[in-house]
């Protein structure tokens, strides 16, 4: 087989192929056996019928035609080995030419990754927000506890922000009942903003008994955008009593034996988040900081395939109706024209973020074990509610797997990143990130677990597809 690659742009090449119909002999005689199946010849058991025998039967041209389906595909692969062409994205084959008994040639279009030059980490530089714990985040942290081990008792007054009511709901859109909006018996906790918008206001100041309408917009149904009336019956009213923050709650509610012990632990936990929450805040801004100061041609048809993925998704929300779709976008005050710029400018984005991280990767010989792998696995089957093994079950049916694959290693990558980008806070002092990236060394394929700490998984993914 002969191959050349032209390169048409910096993102796009054409591959040319040529193979001598003796490199084919394996592809005829699958597809004499596929098509011996498939026909009936007197005198002969279904599959024995002879490739002369077949050929006379159905001629040569359905021969070749399963020879040359099987054998592009197999050997366009081929050539993008041996060539190394990074290619991603699906190929647009053209001039297919047979000349029957020499050559099968034919070319190929696809979307190479470019090459890009990766800034030096070590210039990279960026700031972010001090670690600051005061006492009342400390207070918070134990009245949230306090809260799991309070009563709830009557009372007889107006329902105040923070007190427990049982209620029920009803609503309509022009005067027709919606269903999905129908309850009774609904516990809520007043002000805390889990239902919809307006009920607050609506509840605050009613006693047991009394009914309250107000309208609102609904996010969700058949009727998402649209302006419901809600009427809203307040049943019951309670208010949760909190036990007394001394000893006896702190051998209540954890292994401490006095409620100091269990507020220096508070603050320990609330430190390690505020860490985290810094950790979080490097990663993104190094990889904006990344974004920022390199150049990368983007590929066309990969940026319009993504742009079309994420039109597909917002629409598959509302089940595809392009009317309901449009009224949500309404509701928002965003046309169809501020819909597609944006999703535009997020695919852009993405498709920029995973060609320098896919770059970064293979300059500094990334890699995933089993571990890893193994652990972005299990959190996703724990998001979605499955076990691991239908979790990759699904994976393989649709091709995900290697996506998996890929955002693991980007993710290490831009850790890899971040390790040697010079961090601080807003009062200047260096922030140490090993705890989250680990040390500042390479991360082989068969590095350590602890090289990619938990947690680092999922931070790097919420990087790579935002």
């Amino acid at each position: 087989m002969k191959s050349t690659v032209e390169h048409l742009s910096p993102t796009r090449v054409r591959i040319n192929v040529e193979v001598p119909f003796d490199e084919l002999k394996p592809n005829f005689d699958r597809a004499y056996r596929k098509l011996a199946q498939q026909i009936r010849v007197p005198g002969f058991r279904p599959g024995k019928a002879p490739a002369k025998v077949i050929e006379s039967r159905i001629g040569r041209a359905p021969i070749l035609d399963e020879v040359v389906n099987e054998a592009i595909p197999t050997k366009y692969m081929e050539a993008v080995t041996s060539s190394e062409v990074r290619a991603i994205g699906q190929p647009e084959f053209a001039d297919i030419k047979i000349e029957d008994g020499d050559v099968v040639a034919f070319s190929a279009e696809v979307d190479i990754r470019p090459d890009i030059t990766i800034p030096s980490f070590g210039e990279l530089s960026v700031s972010v927000d001090d670690l600051e714990l005061t006492d009342e985040e400390v207070d918070e942290q134990l009245d949230e506890l306090r809260a799991r081990f309070g009563t709830l008792t009557g009372a007889d007054r107006p329902a105040e922000t923070g007190d427990f009511v049982s209620i029920d709901l009803a609503a309509t859109v022009d005067g027709e009942e919606v269903a999905d909006a129908q309850t009774s018996g609904l516990s809520y906790e007043v002000g805390s903003g889990n239902l919809i918008e307006g009920i607050d206001d609506a509840i605050v100041g009613a006693s047991a008994g009394e009914n309250r309408v107000f309208t609102t917009k609904l996010l969700a149904g058949d009727h998402a955008g649209k302006d419901a009336e809600v009427t809203v019956i307040v049943q019951t009213v309670k208010v949760r009593e909190l036990p007394e923050p001394d000893d006896e709650f702190a051998q209540l509610a954890s292994e401490f034996d006095t409620i100091d012990e269990l507020r220096a632990d508070l603050r320990e936990r609330l430190t390690r988040v505020k860490k985290m929450q810094q950790g979080v805040q490097a990663r993104d801004k190094v990889l904006d900081a990344l974004l920022e100061t390199t150049e990368v041609p983007l590929p066309e048809a990969v940026v319009n395939a993504e742009v079309e993925s994420r039109k597909h998704d917002a629409v598959h929300a509302f089940d595809h109706d392009e009317a309901r779709f449009a009224e949500f976008l309404e509701s928002e005050g965003k046309t169809q024209e501020d819909f597609d710029a944006d999703v535009r400018a997020d695919a852009e984005k993405s498709v920029k973020t995973q060609l320098i991280l896919d770059s970064i990767a293979e300059a500094e010989n990334v890699g995933v074990n089993d571990n890893e792998l193994t652990e972005r696995i299990i959190y996703q089957a724990q998001r979605y509610g499955i076990s691991p093994d239908e979790y990759v079950r699904r994976a393989q049916e649709s091709g995900q797997l290697g996506a998996i694959f890929a955002d693991v290693r980007r993710g290490k990558a831009l850790a890899t990143v971040v390790r040697q980008a010079t961090v601080t806070d807003a009062s200047g002092n260096a922030v140490d990130l090993e705890e989250l990236f680990g040390r500042d060394e390479p991360v082989a394929a068969d590095a350590p677990e602890e090289v990619a700490p938990e947690g680092e998984s999922e931070t790097a993914e919420g990087a790579v597809n935002k």
